[in-house]
């Protein structure tokens, strides 16, 4: 346990992998990834045939940092001899299991990532101004020393008011529907709850076998909405907005968060219209087994021996109602947690008055600038949190604190709009 390194960052999603890819070749910096699955598999639950990412494919683990990378998506597809094959494709978006599988072939040129390692435990060693990681490993404890720490264990599935999803398949989360399928197809009725783009691709997935049950999708907004991805909203997607949101107080950037779900959560246009072709199709032979409920809040959840009765409020017109169905999947999105392991830094840690973490502009978290955070910052940075567009930015951030080097240009204006009004010439 002697070995001091530079950092540990735990948790391998895109975010800590992009971190890893643009960390491997810098020398003099020694950090070591710790993830606790077997292996690198991103949503297997949702990685349907035909889905793909909603950002283009120069948003891949390390190009925006760094074009002459090797990691890069062009490269893999070069080292995979399917250059060409993309090229004649012409679509900038990536199905979403080739996104898995050119991660997955990134992880394995790695030396910094070890898998089948879980964190139990963090100890801050004031004396030597080092973190003690304590991991369990096939049964064994084991120690490492580090200076700084990256988590990257990212948000957890969420569901509604403390429900917890059924070992039978029977009531899950969207992130198991894959699993689950199978069984949910067995049902007479399957409700689905949630608007975003997980939600459309179970529903357009489900909608294929429609003849075999009924299907209700029901959301809480007004309206099934679409991703906005005009160029001026995209620009929103930068450094620029990234420091006027940040600087913003508390109350108002709360205030945008819920304004702005439509820039980070809404459907793929394209899908939406392909929901609506299919039901148009299909409803040429007989009234379709499919219910679209717009306007409802879920509320609680009934259990009776071989069905659920789902209670919901009709928010405009200010009305209950309810449905009867044999399986729920909640397509309710991800909600970030503190991990277990940091109890005992836990004094460490900078929470706000809601007990949300107090990210810094440049995604630390304590006083001394030594613990660092991916994808938690959605109430301090705004809806580029999650936006795998905006990992090298980040990462290359998180570099320059590690280091105290700017190893890969870090962008400060992009956009053509001024955000902040200060910044206005007189």
């Amino acid at each position: 346990m002697s070995k001091v390194h530079d950092f540990i960052a735990i948790g391998l999603g895109p975010f800590n992998l992009s971190l890893a890819a643009l960390t491997q070749p810098i020398d003099n910096l020694d950090g070591l990834f710790l993830e606790r699955k077997t292996e690198f598999d991103w949503h297997p639950g949702l990685m349907l045939e035909s889905v793909h990412l909603q950002t283009p494919f120069m948003a891949d683990l390390v190009t925006l940092a760094d074009p002459t990378s090797p990691f890069s998506f062009l490269n893999y597809c070069k080292q995979k001899g399917r250059l060409y094959q993309f090229y004649i494709r012409e679509d900038f978006f990536l199905m979403r299991k080739e996104y898995n599988h050119y991660c997955q072939w990134v992880v394995n040129q790695l030396s910094s990532v070890q898998f089948n390692t879980e964190v139990i435990d963090i100890v801050f060693h004031d004396n030597r101004q080092q973190y003690e990681v304590i991991t369990e490993e096939g049964g064994q404890p084991r120690r490492y020393l580090c200076k700084k720490l990256i988590l990257g264990t990212g948000p957890m599935p969420y569901l509604p008011n403390n429900i917890e999803a059924n070992t039978e398949g029977d009531i899950i989360h969207a992130l198991d529907y894959l699993t689950h399928k199978k069984h949910l197809q067995n049902k007479q009725s399957i409700t689905l709850i949630g608007s975003g783009q997980s939600a459309a691709e179970i529903y357009y997935d489900l909608l294929q076998d429609l003849d075999q049950y009924q299907l209700n999708w029901v959301t809480r907004s007004p309206r099934f909405f679409p991703l906005e991805y005009s160029k001026l909203t995209l620009e929103m997607t930068s450094p620029d907005y990234i420091d006027y949101f940040h600087a913003l107080p508390a109350e108002k950037k709360d205030q945008l968060n819920k304004a702005q779900k439509g820039l980070y959560k809404g459907i793929n246009s394209d899908l939406i219209n392909a929901i609506y072709d299919d039901l148009y199709v299909k409803s040429l032979d007989k009234k379709l087994s499919t219910d679209l409920i717009t306007n409802a809040v879920f509320e609680k959840l009934y259990a009776h021996s071989d069905r659920y009765t789902l209670h919901f409020h009709q928010v405009e017109q200010d009305i209950a109602f309810h449905l009867n169905t044999e399986a729920v999947i909640f397509a309710t999105g991800f909600k970030y947690q503190l991990p277990g392991f940091l109890k005992n830094i836990s004094h460490l840690i900078q929470l706000d008055e809601k007990e949300r973490l107090v990210v810094s502009r440049y995604y630390s978290i304590d006083a001394n600038q030594s613990i660092f955070v991916q994808n938690a910052e959605l109430h301090t940075h705004g809806f580029t949190a999650p936006d795998l567009g905006m990992a090298c930015y980040r990462n290359s951030s998180i570099i320059k604190q590690l280091t105290g080097i700017e190893h890969y240009p870090i962008e400060q204006r992009i956009a053509f709009q001024t955000f902040d009004a200060r910044t206005v010439p007189a």
